[in-house]
């Protein structure tokens, strides 16, 4: 990284286990990713349930801390990703992963909506802007109002649909989340300057 960058914005992407968090941080980084991915052992089995869905059946590692990535904004603003681990016996991570964020992805697999109401009670106990970014896993479709009322969003929080193995797609819920962001800065910025 340049010595000139000195703006570091971070930005989580949580959700559940097997949404896509550490394939979507290794499509977009521009740095070869850290990742703390392990492989799944017997020892898992019980705890580490697959549900049968199709994909994760063939899912042999998985993150055991946090992934890791860097994009470039400017030649003195870099954005820093974290993937979060999915998995239930590693979320007391999230709130150290949480500390500092600007704002969160909330990774979906609307094949199992509920894997991602953890997440959601997470970000809004701290208080954290997200989006939620629908990840196609080719599951059944649902509307948006579906989507929103089975997550209990309001109108307010932004939703996209994404392929996370896709770099461009990728950087389109980047994107809308960094356009959130600024919109809710500029929310806060006018009711300031009014009271």
């Amino acid at each position: 990284m340049a010595s000139t960058a000195d703006n570091g914005l971070k930005i989580v992407i949580v959700g559940g286990f097997g949404v896509g968090k550490t394939t979507m941080v290794r499509s977009v980084s521009e740095i070869r990713p850290l990742s703390t991915e392990e492989t799944m052992t017997r020892a898992g089995e019980g705890i580490d349930e697959l549900d049968g869905l199709e994909g994760l059946d063939r899912k042999y590692s998985t993150t055991v801390a946090f992934d890791f990535g860097r994009i470039s904004l400017d030649t003195r603003s870099v954005l820093y990703l974290f993937g979060a681990p999915g998995q239930e016996r590693f979320w007391f991570l999230w709130d150290r992963l949480f500390s500092g964020t600007l704002g969160a992805v909330v990774l979906v697999d609307t094949r199992r909506l509920s894997d991602s109401w953890y997440a959601i009670d997470r970000l809004e106990h701290h208080n954290t802007p997200f989006i939620v970014a629908c990840n196609d896993f080719g599951g059944p479709l649902h509307t948006e109002e579906q989507i929103r009322e089975a997550l209990d969003l309001g109108p307010d929080v932004p939703m996209v649909e994404c392929d996370a193995r896709d770099r461009s797609s990728s950087k389109y819920v980047l994107i809308t989340l960094v356009e959130h962001l600024h919109a809710l800065s500029k929310e806060r910025k006018a009711v300031e300057t009014t009271s």
